[in-house]
């Protein structure tokens, strides 16, 4: 029941980045914003589909991908500026708990024989 617990963290992520990207300039919104927003849907996506898979590894390793790219990008959207640095740190512990979470799904996929 892992990834059902993933998908559910991941949506409480999605709602905040929502409300904190709307902080960012105008001029941003369209860029950077949209950008990290395509990153969080694409992160949801790659975590529905391993959920379906019957064989996952090749799923998890892109997801776990997607993941450091949207990581790259809140900490770039914090260096310029665009993130308080509570948000910041907010933003990161969604994101931390939800790569736990996909290190120990993946964990438990190579214990079961199913990567």
């Amino acid at each position: 029941m892992e990834d059902l617990k993933i998908r559910r963290k991941c949506e409480d992520m999605i709602a905040y980045g929502y409300v904190v990207l709307r902080q960012f300039p105008k001029a941003e919104r369209h860029v950077l914003s949209q950008e990290i927003r395509n990153t969080m849907w694409n992160l949801l996506r790659l975590i529905i589909i391993c959920n379906k898979r019957y064989f996952k590894k090749t799923t998890m390793q892109d997801l776990d991908a997607e993941l450091d790219l949207l990581r790259s990008q809140v900490r770039m959207a914090q260096k310029l500026g665009y993130l308080s640095f509570k948000s910041y740190e907010v933003w990161g512990r969604h994101l931390d708990e939800i790569g736990r979470m996909i290190g120990s799904w993946f964990k438990s996929l190579q214990e079961r024989g199913r990567g």
